[in-house]
């Protein structure tokens, strides 16, 4: 079996951690090919990425004794580590490594400080430095503890456009460069640690692949390599049917559905983004999310299915706003939809839900709280005409409220689902204000009063005995 797994920032965040995460492998490496994705570390007190990105734009704003300052201490928290976890001559070997990075870094930083500009392409050089780093400093561990391992750069692996900051892979020309150079590591034993997170141009150049980057490594090149499975390992047991901070009863979910994954992601759930996971979704590859430092517990698998169960989660978004527009002269007032959401998109507000009454009368819609002002106003100038016609007679927003979601792949086709949330949430004594339930019937969404959010979440997983 071929298993592409993935650590980020937390499961690999201090050396204790790190030692963690060595011992995971070391144990499927034994009956699996294993490939490993990683973070860079997300010290609590040192987190790389963010650290060497304040340099950069501190750098543009001509401060370069930011990177400067930042190199030697990122330095010394990578060699701490290195001495905990990797033998003398491991580290001995590593140091110089590392040292060469965060020089290089320090030079940039001075450079971009010359010029007083900031390039995207810039900024994706020195924000990827810590996955480089971090995947030399795991493979070292890794041999350390009697196990073959190799550490690779994605930008060998990985060809993207040159959309830097956010580049997108190009899945023919990776397939052929992660197959070359991967395949010959597995077949000899070999584990592969790959640096998360980052790519290159057909040209060599250096790109990252966004916030979120190294399950997108992950899921490429489980996809790239025909992996088994795909495993993410976290700080947690797996999906949860609701937040433990709300419901102290919630617990793990055993299997979901990729759909069922991706309606949890949209509303807030701590589950993957579809869009770092597509690649695997796509070839249809298990993915399992599983705890780093609990790894003996199952955890949650996704597949296409996703097992049995009506609902499988309630969920909610919190600190939202509901605007409403509305007016008796918006019956039959042709493309005043179209109208309402372009105004909304003019104004950078992100459209959470959208609920429209039979009658046309009015059209619902939940934007983040801090995207409200300006998505209320933008509309209010699109519609002044028809406000001054009468056709429209109010553009409202309510906030804060909250938007709480139940979802399950099950709900399909059973009868009676939505009336129990509604009955449940009736018996006490919390109103639903807005509505809102799509034709695939996976995802039924409430709009209630900021106040009810948590009560609510609580009363909906206990009514489908979530608990």
């Amino acid at each position: 079996m071929r298993i592409v797994m993935k650590f980020g920032g937390t499961s690999v965040g201090s050396a204790a951690a790190i030692q963690q995460v060595v011992s995971i492998i070391k144990h499927w490496a034994r009956k699996h090919q294993v490939v490993v994705v990683v973070s860079a570390m997300n010290a609590p007190h040192l987190r790389t990425t963010d650290t060497l990105i304040d340099a950069a734009h501190a750098a543009a704003a001509g401060d370069s004794a930011a990177a400067a300052d930042a190199a030697p201490r990122l330095l010394d928290l990578y060699m701490q580590a290195a001495r905990e976890l990797a033998s003398p001559e491991e580290c001995q070997t590593l140091e110089p490594q590392l040292r060469a990075m965060f020089d290089y870094i320090s030079d940039l930083a001075r450079s971009i400080a010359v010029l007083g500009e900031l390039t995207p392409r810039a900024l994706d050089l020195i924000s990827g430095q810590g996955e480089r780093c971090n995947a030399r400093l795991i493979a070292a561990a890794i041999r350390s503890a009697g196990v073959a391992a190799e550490a690779l750069d994605a930008t060998d692996l990985i060809i993207t456009n040159d959309q830097f900051g956010r580049a997108l892979p190009r899945m023919d020309e990776t397939r052929t460069h992660s197959t070359r150079r991967l395949q010959p590591l597995l077949e000899q034993g070999i584990v592969p640690v790959v640096t998360g997170f980052i790519g290159a141009t057909e040209d060599g150049i250096p790109t990252t692949l966004g916030r979120g980057g190294s399950d997108y490594t992950c899921a490429i090149l489980g996809a790239v390599l025909d992996a088994n499975e795909v495993w993410f390992w976290k700080e947690v047991d797996g999906v949860m049917t609701t937040n433990p901070k709300i419901a102290p009863d919630a617990h793990t979910i055993a299997a979901l559905s990729y759909v069922e994954m991706a309606e949890l992601s949209y509303y807030g759930a701590n589950v993957l983004h579809p869009r770092t996971v597509y690649p695997v979704v796509r070839r249809e590859i298990p993915i399992r999310i599983l705890n780093t430092f609990n790894p003996s517990h199952p955890g949650t698998l996704i597949t296409r299915d996703g097992g049995a169960g009506a609902v499988k989660a309630v969920t909610a978004i919190k600190n939202v706003s509901l605007i409403t527009v509305g007016g008796p002269g918006m019956l039959g007032l042709t493309g005043v939809a179209a109208r309402i959401f372009a105004a909304t998109a003019r104004a950078g507000a992100n459209t959470l839900l959208i609920t429209q009454a039979s009658s046309e009368q009015n059209v619902c819609l939940v934007v983040p709280r801090s995207e409200s002002a300006a998505a209320v106003a933008a509309l209010r100038r699109e519609l002044a005409p028809d406000v001054a016609h009468y056709d429209i007679d109010h553009v409202d927003v309510l906030e804060p409220v909250v938007v709480v979601a139940v979802v399950g792949s099950g709900m399909r086709g059973t009868p009676g689902i939505s009336g129990r949330v509604f009955g449940a949430l009736g018996d006490h004594g919390i109103n639903i204000i807005a509505i809102a339930q799509g034709s695939t019937e996976y995802n039924i969404s409430l709009v209630v009063a900021d106040q009810d959010g948590d009560e609510a979440v609580r009363v909906v997983h206990r009514a489908f005995a979530l608990a």
